[in-house]
């Protein structure tokens, strides 16, 4: 290990220390203190829970308050008080039932207590009332016969016990209060106020709807998992906020009662084999309960995940300040290295300067000195090249200016013989062919030309030795047009077809023959097959035309071997000329450029 920081490079021991003085810290306080840390964030989070639970508990507390000041509104209604004993006549009850006066207040008295929101109806079940009161409109039945209550639930509780009031659950209630007045109901025996009295009781009906609740309780859960419901003393289950897991952690009232008066926060039992943290908040002046359950597990979990969600911040942190000290050891470093990655790559290649430095530090220097000596080092290369290319240039034209000659003489002795033989029109011709064919070759005075050209000059050729061997000899030319732009140096095809003709066909008895010119890609490279039906060659004559060791050779097979060279010296000693040859049957021979 304490070689490998030796070795290393000067960034990744900068990097390496700013992650240690960053890390070893760290590490120890969470080892240190990992558990005091999980206990905190555990105790937090029921602490938490509690606080929720306790505002849940308030808002249900207010939304019950409504409910109390309505009944308390009614009950000291002196005309409802009248009207629902026998402290007046028949006659009187009568007349305050015609009392218009009586009717209008009632009815904004009921009007102002039904919110539309949480209260949802309200009535009074008597038998005193006078008959028009039950069917009054303006009243909206108000007034209902006490016994269309009879069998109710909670009418059995309020006859059977001492209570004067009761906060009904929806399975106290009929159908028809469900339906037409409200789940949920507040029940209060207006008179008389003992069950013991033979008088016919009067009850005072406020109906509202449990979604208030419902709602309530939902937001009061803090962790997923939980569940929050109203138990009345009846051991009923009045709402929830998920009525399948309030079925499961259901507790007993007394049990609930006793949470609510000895703790201030949640405590820990074990319901149903399950480790729980519980809260109970008694609702005001209810027989209601709010309880909070929420599983052990969930919070210990919850836990976890603040310490995994504390473990990913320092992570975080961790590739922040990775990051960081890379930047800063980049910055250190990126000169030294671009220098040390130049100096490495001039072993394999010229060395290429590095932008000149903004600062002219000790780095500075060391990037000016080694911008000067790239600079010198690619002076000489260049100079060097340039020497290379000119010697290359001035051979390629030396091999070329011994084929030039060696073709014209050829041609003029062809000339010179139309015209000894009396062929004029033959030697205009092929004067006209021979000015074409040195136009086309001496235009410019680049060596280098293309397919296409040579071509041409392969053609101009043929035509003036047909001229001279009565059209005996056939050409064919088969290259692809995307060939035909490919760069070779000047007249090299035109040896090669020369050879063909008077060492291949014009040595046959018939002295006549076909030359076929054909181009293809190979490999990345670019193939020319020149193939004649002439004599041959044997193995002897195929080893000398390449050779150039032959003293005896003939202009055509000096015009040949020059042609290889030059090819080779252009293009790379992997290119030039292949020669293939059977004797009696024909030659071939390949030509390979780049492509």
């Amino acid at each position: 290990m304490i070689r490998f920081f030796k070795d290393a490079s000067i960034k990744t021991k900068l990097m390496s220390t700013h992650l240690l003085l960053i890390l070893i810290p760290t590490v120890l306080i969470i080892s240190l203190f990992y558990s005091s840390i999980y206990d905190l964030i555990v105790n937090d989070s029921i602490r938490q829970s509690f606080a929720l639970s306790s505002q849940s508990a308030s808002a249900l507390e207010a939304r019950l308050e409504p409910i109390s000041m309505v009944s308390s509104s009614i009950r000291s209604n002196t005309f409802i008080r009248q009207i629902c004993t026998d402290s007046i006549s028949e006659e009187a009850k009568a007349e305050l039932a015609h009392n218009s006066a009586f009717l209008n207040d009632l009815h904004s008295q009921l009007d102002s207590g039904i919110d539309g929101t949480m209260i949802s109806s309200i009535h009074i079940y008597t038998d005193h009332a006078p008959t028009e009161l039950y069917d009054n409109r303006l009243l909206e039945g108000f007034f209902v016969p006490e016994g269309s209550i009879h069998g109710t639930y909670w009418h059995g509780i309020m006859n059977s016990t001492p209570k004067t009031e009761l906060y009904c659950p929806s399975f106290y209630l009929s159908h028809k209060e469900i339906n037409d007045y409200g789940e949920l109901a507040y029940i209060e025996r207006l008179y008389p106020t003992s069950p013991a009295s033979t008088e016919s009781p009067t009850y005072l009906a406020i109906y509202f709807t449990s979604d208030e609740f419902t709602n309530i309780l939902k937001h009061d859960l803090s962790v997923a998992g939980g569940v929050s419901y109203i138990l009345n003393e009846r051991q009923a289950i009045v709402a929830s906020s998920d009525a399948a897991l309030a079925g499961a952690y259901l507790m007993d009232y007394d049990t609930v009662r006793g949470i609510s008066a000895s703790s201030d926060g949640y405590t820990t039992r074990t319901v149903i084999g399950n480790e729980v943290y519980t809260a109970s908040f008694n609702l005001g002046d209810t027989d209601w309960y709010m309880v909070s359950v929420i599983p052990s597990d969930i919070v210990l979990q919850r836990g976890r995940s603040i310490i995994s969600n504390f473990a990913m911040i320092y992570l975080l942190t961790l590739l922040i300040a990775f990051l960081i000290s890379w930047f800063l050891a980049r910055s250190i470093t990126l000169r030294l290295s671009m220098i040390n990655d130049e100096m490495r790559a001039a072993r394999s290649r010229p060395p290429v300067r590095i932008p000149d430095p903004k600062t002219h530090d000790e780095i500075g220097e060391l990037t000016d000195s080694y911008n000067y000596m790239a600079d010198q080092q690619n002076l000489l290369v260049r100079r060097q090249q340039e020497t290379a290319e000119e010697l290359r240039i001035l051979e390629i034209r030396a091999l070329q200016s011994q084929i030039n000659p060696h073709f014209l003489y050829n041609t003029m002795d062809m000339i010179n013989w139309l015209s000894q033989s009396g062929e004029i029109e033959e030697v205009t011709r092929a004067v006209q062919a021979l000015s074409s064919f040195y136009k086309l070759t001496l235009s410019r005075k680049d060596p280098i030309s293309d397919i296409r050209s040579e071509i041409e000059h392969v053609k101009l050729y043929v035509e003036l030795q047909n001229m001279r061997f009565e059209e005996k000899i056939r050409l064919m030319v088969d290259i692809p047009d995307e060939l035909l732009s490919a760069r070779l140096p000047k007249l090299t095809l035109q040896p090669i077809v020369e050879n063909s003709i008077l060492h291949g066909i014009l040595e046959k008895e018939s002295r006549e023959g076909t030359i076929v010119v054909a181009g293809w890609h190979s490999e990345g490279d670019i193939i020319i097959l020149i193939s004649d039906d002439g004599i041959g060659m044997d193995k002897e004559a195929l080893h000398d035309i390449l050779s150039g060791d032959n003293k005896n050779a003939t202009g055509t097979n000096i015009a040949v071997f020059n042609t290889h060279r030059r090819l080779q010296i252009l293009f790379g000693e992997e290119y030039g000329l292949t020669y293939h040859s059977t004797l009696g049957s024909g030659t071939e021979v390949e030509i390979r450029i780049p492509s």
